[in-house]
């Protein structure tokens, strides 16, 4: 499930597994129909390999981001300690995500 929040004047959203940790954060957008296109965005692009870029942070630790067609990234994950750990969270958005349902929060 994505949730989208309104903070101060600006909107964002997460990506949710079943279970509820948060698998992807969205960066803040002015408008909330433009949270709602990189919502679509993230659902029409988590398909393709090239969408996700996996980096190590200086402490070690992975993340990865999902970028648009135009390159611009999308959403980031949360920090993992290791590799596979950031696998398993890249195919969590491909699982959930295309179907995902969007339920706006406080």
């Amino acid at each position: 499930m994505f949730e989208l929040k309104k903070s101060g004047d600006k909107f964002h959203f997460t990506l949710k597994a079943a279970n509820g940790q948060v698998i992807l954060s969205s960066q803040m957008y002015a408008t909330k129909a433009s949270a709602m296109n990189g919502i679509e965005s993230v659902q029409k692009n988590c398909g393709k390999d090239e969408s996700f870029e996996m980096k190590t942070a200086k402490n070690g630790k992975i993340h990865f981001n999902i970028k648009a067609s135009n390159g611009q990234i999308i959403g980031s994950s949360q920090m993992y300690a290791a590799e596979s750990g950031a696998k398993n969270g890249i195919e969590s958005v491909r699982k959930n995500a295309p179907g995902a349902s969007v339920k706006e929060v406080e």
